[in-house]
């Protein structure tokens, strides 16, 4: 902006923000009821931006004092911790492949039960061969998953 604009007029919801801004500041102990009293009726006098800020410009944003007594957020368990293997197998990342193994597995077998038990087969296990090689990656999968973790948040992603 360049310098010969006008200054911005203020509206009584920037006035109004002021005065809230002034009364959790005076409640908090920063201003003596003198200075609060002055500054609120400057602020409800205000017809620019710019004659609220310096009301208050010597006031912080935010409670320092809160900031302080927020507790730091504990870093996640590592997954499995809650239960070992079981807490491993809670973690979507392998219950969702888990339980997509076991119900096409469930699915083929019941295709196999269904054909064998009307003679439309002869009996063979094909669905054997869904199960096993896909049964095989998925425990060396979440083995692999247990030992990464095994180290807690230091060492599972090194």
């Amino acid at each position: 902006m360049s310098e010969s604009s006008p200054p911005i007029r203020a509206s009584d919801a920037d006035r109004d923000r002021v005065a809230k801004f002034l009364q959790q500041h005076f409640a908090d102990g920063r201003l003596d009821n003198d200075e609060f009293t002055t500054r609120l009726e400057n602020a409800y006098n205000a017809r620019t931006r710019g004659e609220l800020e310096p009301l208050t410009a010597d006031l912080p944003e935010r409670d320092l004092a809160a900031l302080a007594a927020e507790p730091p957020k504990p870093p996640p368990p590592p997954l499995g911790a809650d239960g070992g293997l079981l807490g491993l197998l809670r973690d979507p990342a392998l219950a969702i492949p888990w339980g997509l193994w076991g119900g096409v597995n469930l699915l083929c077998f019941t295709i196999w039960l269904i054909l064998f038990l009307t003679g439309a087969s002869d009996g063979y296990p094909w669905f054997l061969w869904v199960l096993g090689p896909w049964g095989i990656v998925m425990v060396f999968i979440t083995l692999a998953l247990a030992a990464a973790n095994r180290g807690g948040p230091q060492t599972g992603g090194r």
